[in-house]
């Protein structure tokens, strides 16, 4: 078995997405930079309860550790980039099976699902499943519908379409986001028709002055992207 392979993901707009799994060694890794990390924002917390608190610090100091031993992945992969400092510093990514970003509830089922995979020792029934797996997956990604992937290759090949960009006239979520990028590399295949009826969709985030659809909504994603 090849040790990092390739799977295709097809997201709801019906975009072929290439994605690369995280072999067992990277996430690894991943994990005890993580690891080491959380020792350290305990050990922080600890030293300042301990000083502040006196006689209470005990009763924080459990409450901490819990907090941070069930909540820091969940906090680093709701945030833009969808990965904790340890899996960006190995250049990962969690996304759902479609290759969108991961939703809150599936971000938390597969952390609380870790006990399931520390068992019997040591996160046995993870090596386990990683290794019987091409994509690589865990149990608690298993349950969750969830990907964990080298983030240069969860995305759509080919260019993004010129245009000038344009901000939205709203904060838009990660998944209008991600469902408007993935538009514009599909309206490269599209005829002219069918591309204005699907930016008539998102008509209430371009500015009103607009007058073709198509061309203001390849704004917008050309400013998602970060191109101002």
């Amino acid at each position: 078995m090849a040790l990092d392979t390739l799977c295709t993901a097809e997201t709801p707009e019906g975009i072929a997405l290439s994605l690369r799994p995280a072999g067992v060694m990277a996430r690894f890794f991943a994990y005890l930079l993580d690891f080491a990390i959380r020792i350290v924002a305990f050990i922080a917390c600890a030293s300042v309860l301990n000083i502040s608190l006196g006689g209470m610090a005990g009763g924080l100091l459990a409450i901490t550790y819990f907090a941070i031993e069930w909540f820091y992945c969940v906090l680093f992969e709701l945030l833009p980039k969808h990965a904790t400092p340890g899996k960006r510093a190995l250049g990962l990514t969690v996304v759902m099976d479609s290759g969108l970003p991961v939703t809150p509830a599936a971000s938390l089922l597969r952390n609380l699902l870790r006990t399931v995979d520390f068992l019997p020792l040591g996160y046995g029934a993870a090596w386990v499943s990683m290794l019987c797996r091409a994509d690589f997956k865990r149990l608690g990604d298993l349950a969750a519908g969830t990907l964990v992937v080298y983030q240069p290759s969860a995305g759509p090949h080919g260019a993004l379409p010129q245009a000038i960009p344009i901000p939205p006239t709203r904060v838009l979520s990660s998944r209008e986001q991600s469902a408007i990028v993935t538009w514009a590399y599909r309206t490269q295949g599209l005829t002219t028709a069918r591309s204005d009826e699907l930016a008539q969709l998102a008509q209430a985030i371009v500015p009103p002055h607009m007058p073709d659809a198509t061309t203001a909504l390849l704004g917008v994603a050309q400013w998602v992207m970060g191109r101002r």
